[in-house]
């Protein structure tokens, strides 16, 4: 199977052959992290062996607050109630740009990696270095899917795999645009960039958008910073979502 890389058009992997496909020439993967992965502490909870850590751009991509993550049920920080329930995502946007990270994880890792994400679809990506130069090998970036891909690719149309995912959370809906972000995520992907630079910084704020795609987070945080920046996380999440 061969899959060609387009800058204007990105690949999308779809299981672990066209990683393979992909990456066949090294023994690494490179992965994009744009909301909790901004953070190397957060990254390496995750995957502790990756390496090369560094800083890039993306160009004409957005980060929006729309998709259910289970992890905040788990954990109790979601709020129902109020619809503060979304982690963040990465769709394509003519015209934006967003600060990211990249960092590689062994091969072995993407059976793990493809189930750590299991709701997003996988698209290869060439970032750039934030003084432009293109990278020559892609990385993989996790986008934004659907519920129907969701539920008849990842979940086979079988109803037990969703409700072990999300039905028992009363989720029947996991892409969403009228949902809002979880409070203790959100502090933590803003500590996150703020910790990498003033460009990261203010990237996220300017650069982030609620599900209705114009409201972005610095001008959501005007009448909810205060009481969002103060929420701490669980104990459980303490090193994790520290920032």
């Amino acid at each position: 199977m061969s899959l060609i890389l387009s800058e204007a058009e990105p690949n999308e992997l779809r299981d672990e052959s066209d990683f393979e496909a992909i990456f066949s020439d090294s023994d690494y993967i490179s992965v994009c992290g744009y909301g909790s992965l901004l953070s190397e502490r957060s990254a390496r909870s995750t995957f502790p062996e990756l390496i090369n850590f560094r800083i890039a751009r993306l160009n004409n991509f957005r980060r929006v607050f729309g998709v259910i993550a289970p992890i905040f049920f788990e954990h109790d920080i979601a709020k129902p109630e109020t619809k503060e329930i979304s982690s963040v995502f990465a769709e394509p946007c003519e015209g934006e740009t967003i600060i990211i990270t990249v960092f590689e994880i062994k091969k072995f890792e993407i059976p793990a990696f493809i189930e750590r994400e299991f709701a997003f679809r996988f698209l290869t990506v060439l970032p750039e270095t934030l003084d432009g130069k293109l990278y020559h090998k892609p990385a993989v970036l996790c986008s934004r899917s659907t519920d129907e891909e969701f539920f008849q690719v990842k979940c086979k149309g079988n109803k037990d795999i969703f409700l072990q995912y999300y039905g028992r959370h009363n989720v029947d809906k996991i892409w969403r645009d009228d949902i809002l972000p979880c409070r203790v995520y959100l502090r933590h992907c803003i500590l996150a960039a703020k910790g990498v630079d003033d460009v990261a910084y203010n990237n996220i704020l300017d650069h982030t958008f609620l599900g209705d795609r114009c409201t972005t987070i610095r001008e959501y945080l005007v009448t909810n910073g205060s009481s969002i920046m103060e929420e701490e996380p669980p104990k459980s999440l303490k090193f994790r979502y520290g920032g």
